[in-house]
């Protein structure tokens, strides 16, 4: 919108043409996006918060017999409204489409990964809040989605005109492309991109458990994204970094800069203690942006760094499913590796504080995003 503006301005010339020569830049419309995403959670956080409460959207704590001792450290979050990630998702849209320009179907592609899978966590938080029980959409119903969300993003992104070679290939962490690249997956790509976001929305949905630990680590996963992009779009910064350039990519610039913004403005109200949690509608909607980014600036396998916290949580998960059963066919009673899942219920229960996990989850988050950024100059 920004870009339109300026368009429609410079055509007469004069004094308004030079007032909005800056909307131009890419650099100038992503810090206009982050600032507005800002804003506008501000501006709304807390009408939207009262709206919740008034639908009687509170968040539904699993009961004693559920968690145990985890009960006791958050039995008194039990009515704290829930589905707040409408506020996150309206600003970084709204500010996503100021920011970004509109003939670009990479931006397309992005915010239909992010509004389907912020659509299927609303369905989720709506289950769950009206039966007043955490089930909400079966593990089964919700994959399934994610599937075909995913697989459908991948299809049109293979599929587009004058993309299919930029797309068929991947890029490596750490390693310059002329000593090793795989060069074409084929239709591979396609499952592939739909492992991304799969994984990466449900990676963030585990990590949203604790008040601004999600929120607080996507600002930092999404602005090293912001700089991915940037960087990729950039003729000569791509070229002097031996990673490929993409003209489309520049703009998507702006929606990680929107991300960081509305992330933080939602941070300000769900911060410890939280007045509000985003539930699946944000959490699912997050990992699915950053996904979509990710596979635009073929900076996918990044993602397992950059976002090196979400990663952990679900491979807690992961692990602590698997030995669990494994255990219990070797030792005849199944056994725990963690005393709970995801990881940062583990410390909890371990005796750390709920900010002191929060803190130091974002440690890791914005060391896991310097060192995504490092690998730029050692390729």
């Amino acid at each position: 919108m920004l870009y339109w503006i300026y368009q429609q301005c410079d055509v007469g010339g004069g004094l308004l043409a030079k007032l909005t020569n800056v909307l131009q830049y890419q650099t100038f419309r992503s810090i206009a996006a982050l600032v507005i995403a800002f804003a506008l959670s501000l501006a709304f956080g807390d009408r939207v918060i009262r709206k919740l409460i008034s639908l009687k959207m509170g968040q539904p704590i699993r009961t004693k017999e559920e968690v145990n001792r985890l009960f006791e450290l958050h039995g008194k979050k039990a009515g704290t409204p829930t589905m707040g990630g409408v506020l996150l998702i309206g600003a970084l849209v709204s500010a996503g489409l100021l920011g970004c320009r509109w003939d670009n179907p990479f931006l397309w592609i992005c915010l239909f990964v992010t509004l389907g899978l912020g659509a299927l966590g609303f369905v989720d938080d709506w289950l769950k809040v009206s039966k007043k029980n955490s089930k909400g959409v079966s593990s089964g119903g919700k994959l399934a989605v994610q599937w075909i969300i995913g697989l459908a993003a991948g299809y049109v992104l293979y599929r587009l005109p004058g993309q299919e070679n930029y797309f068929a290939h991947l890029q490596l962490p750490f390693i310059k492309k002329e000593l090793f690249e795989v060069s074409d997956m084929g239709w591979f790509t396609v499952v592939f991109f739909a492992v991304v976001i799969v994984g990466c929305s449900n990676a963030v949905n585990l990590t949203d458990g604790l008040d601004g630990l999600a929120a607080g680590c996507t600002i930092s996963t999404a602005l090293a994204y912001g700089i991915f992009c940037y960087v990729t779009g950039h003729y000569q910064m791509a070229g002097y970094l031996n990673i490929e350039h993409n003209a489309y990519v520049g703009e998507l610039t702006a929606l990680c800069f929107a991300l960081v913004g509305a992330s933080a403005g939602f941070l300000w109200f769900n911060c410890y203690p939280a007045r509000v949690f985003m539930g699946d509608t944000g959490s699912m909607a997050i990992g699915g942006c950053l996904a979509a980014v990710a596979i635009c600036c073929k900076q996918e396998l990044v993602l397992l760094i950059a976002g090196g916290v979400f990663v952990m949580e679900a491979l807690s998960v992961m692990w602590q499913v698997s030995w669990f059963k494994l255990s219990r066919r070797l030792y005849g009673s199944p056994r725990r590796f963690f005393l709970m899942t995801p990881i940062h219920h583990h410390f909890e229960l371990k005796g750390w504080k709920e900010s002191q996990v929060i803190v130091r989850f974002w440690i890791l988050s914005l060391l896991g995003a310097m060192i995504a950024l490092g690998t730029l100059k050692l390729r």
